[in-house]
């Protein structure tokens, strides 16, 4: 058995995902219940809070995009860049789930310099605000950080701003 069954009750099968199978509330709520960081943090703090946060960093066009840079972890979980190094199969797996998700909603089908941009402000900024572990971030040097702290919030209440964003966005592009 290759598929899983998600939240909406749709099956999700990781050998050949389909656009049908794709779900913006099965996104939301599994990037609401995902951890970043792979809860190595004192607080919950979601993937679906921080893709939220990336929204609201990026130029109009690319919102939407920012929105769901990471909507793959609905399906395939966050795991940690460096573990994912080792295991190129998975990243097969990704790269697949990844371009099923761009395909339905109409997402370039590789993630935008912008985007990428804004996930490295985001990441500086939680390395200050949440995952601060009282040491430098080679990479993050030279990246700016947002003015404002974040916060992080319950699952429930970043699923509700991760669907309420999702809408308004789908609302403006119309």
């Amino acid at each position: 058995m290759t598929w899983i069954t998600t939240h909406s009750g749709l099956h999700f099968d990781y050998q050949n995902p389909i656009v049908d199978s794709i779900c913006i509330e099965d996104i939301a709520k599994g990037l609401s219940h995902e951890c970043r960081y792979t809860g190595q943090l004192d607080r919950f703090y979601s993937v679906a809070q921080h893709s939220v946060e990336c929204s609201y960093v990026v130029a109009d066009k690319f919102k939407l995009e920012a929105l769901l840079h990471d909507a793959v972890e609905a399906y395939c979980k966050d795991i940690p860049s460096p573990l994912k190094k080792l295991l190129p199969d998975y990243r097969l797996v990704e790269d697949k789930v990844d371009q099923v998700i761009r395909q339905k909603f109409n997402l370039p089908l590789t993630i935008s310099p912008e985007v990428k941009q804004a996930d490295l402000i985001l990441l500086a900024t939680e390395h200050r605000d949440i995952a601060n572990d009282g040491k430098e971030w080679p990479m993050l040097k030279d990246i700016p950080l947002l003015e404002r702290k974040i916060e992080p919030v319950p699952s429930g209440v970043a699923y509700n701003r991760f669907m309420r964003r999702f809408y308004e966005l789908i609302k403006q592009e119309m």
